[in-house]
Formats: structure tokens, sequence, C-alpha cells
């Protein structure tokens, strides 16, 4: 499968640059968890050379209200993760962004808690020592999308996929003092978000959604990567997205997105879309 990864890996993010469909490639193949994150690191490594920077990491699939939602022939029932690129990221000023969905192939919003890591934690590092790696939090928006029709695929059709990522937008970064990092997961986990479209509410979630806390989320991925060398271990500096506290909900051009959080300190934003 290695031999094969960097194909599948053009095909991947040619579909990508050309607004393409691509049958689910586990249709076409046997594909592993591990042929997927084989082409993934392929295509981290073809991103890189054309010039674009690794700046952290995306959790996908976290929420484990969703698992039953996706996958056709077993549920998804464990998260993923994918690299975050600079080229698709970027942070929002005023609690506004406007967002062009040209080129997002059928995408959907999904609100999420980012993290930034000040210091690289220890391998063997416990949640309460992960917490006091990180610098700050802030709310992100992600836009995720699909290259697969209709949103049917397997978890591994989505690592391949980059993780469905599509832009990941940051709003005002908030830095953690060291009484909030003690508390942090249970913090979070009794936080919640609400989510409205054009001044309608649509949904609600819980920080607990997100296995357990978005912190916890963060340790799961500090030690799937333990268990990943092809791939760098957390790192200081990097940016973390760790997954929608609510359903992932269709977007279109026209609308505006508006978020509320509850229980932490950290402003909504909202989203234009066009």
């Amino acid at each position: 499968m290695s031999l094969q990864a960097e194909q599948h890996a053009y095909t991947v993010l040619e579909a990508r640059a050309r607004t393409q469909h691509i049958n689910p490639l586990s249709w076409q193949f046997e594909l592993s968890i591990n042929d997927a994150y084989d082409i993934a690191k392929a295509s981290d490594i073809i991103r890189a050379a054309e010039g674009e920077t690794c700046i952290g990491r995306k959790l996908g699939f976290t929420n484990r209200k969703l698992w039953n939602k996706y996958g056709e022939k077993a549920a998804i029932c464990e998260p993923i993760w994918s690299s975050l690129f600079d080229s698709t990221v970027r942070y929002v000023e005023d609690n506004h962004a406007y967002q062009s969905l040209t080129g997002a192939l059928q995408p959907r919003i999904e609100p999420e808690v980012v993290f930034k890591l000040g210091r690289t934690p220890a391998a063997n590092a416990c949640m309460e020592e992960l917490a006091d790696c990180l610098e700050w939090m802030a709310h992100g928006i992600e836009i995720v999308v699909s290259p697969y029709p209709d949103w049917k695929f397997e978890a591994a059709d989505a690592i391949a996929a980059l993780g469905l990522h599509g832009t990941l937008l940051i709003g005002e970064p908030r830095i953690l003092s060291s009484a909030s990092r003690q508390h942090l997961a249970e913090l979070l986990a009794n936080a919640s978000v609400s989510l409205s479209c054009d001044g309608t509410l649509l949904s609600a979630g819980y920080g607990s959604n997100v296995l357990d806390s978005p912190l916890h989320a963060i340790w799961h991925l500090h030690g799937l990567l333990q268990k990943q060398p092809q791939f760098l271990p957390l790192q200081a500096g990097e940016i973390i997205t760790t997954g929608t506290w609510t359903d992932a909900y269709p977007v279109q051009a026209g609308q505006t997105w508006g978020t509320a959080f509850s229980g932490i300190p950290l402003p909504g934003l909202s989203v234009s879309f066009a």
C-alpha cells in the first residue's frame, strides 16, 4: 500500500483542486486505517513540497453523538486526525468573518474549540501535564468538505481525504492561566454552544460530547501519535482543533451563521458565506 499511497494522495488532492467528486477509495480496494494514514502522510509531503506549511492538527469524529450517522459499512466510532496547513487556517477579526464557498465540495459547518501548544508535551504526559502545555484556547468554526458524493464514506476514506478539512476560522485567542488549566477538562465538559442560521437556532451541544471534554480529545491524539512513528508527535507552537460540539450542518452562499457559548469565556462567532 505504501508504494501506492502517493498515487492515491494525488487523486484526492486533484479532486480538491478541481472541486470534483470521487468515489470512496474503500469502494475501489480494501483500505485499512493504516493505509489511509499512509495516504495522509503522502499528502502532507506533497503539500509541503508545493509550499504549504504545516501548522497543527485537526481532530474529527470526536463527537460520540454523531458516530452512528457516518460510515456505510460500519459506524465511525473512533476519532481521526489530519494535518492543518497555513493555507486553510485564518484568524477572525471582531468575531465576524466573510467566507467564500468557492471550491468547497458539500460544505458543512462545525463549531469547535481550538488550542495552541506553548510547550511540547512529554511522551508519557498525563492529561493534567498536557493541559499545562497549552498556551491559549479560542473558538473555531471549521468548514468541512467531502469529495465523496452524499457524504457517504468509511473512516479510512475520511482520513485519506485530508480529514474532510476545508477551512478553519479562529476567533480571538484567550491565554490560559495556571488556575484555568487545572480545571480545564471539567470547565469545557460543562460548557455549551448554540448554532444558528440567519437568526434561527438550529442546534446546541456540550463540550462533554467531544470525548467527554475537548482536552480529552487532545490527550487521545497525543497517545495515538505515539503509535504512528511516521508522524511527528505534538510540538510546541501547534494549533489543534478538537472536533465539533454539534452536528455538522450544510451551508450555502448567502447565509449567515452564528454561535454563542455558555460556561466558558469565549465569544461567539458569525460567518457570512458567499
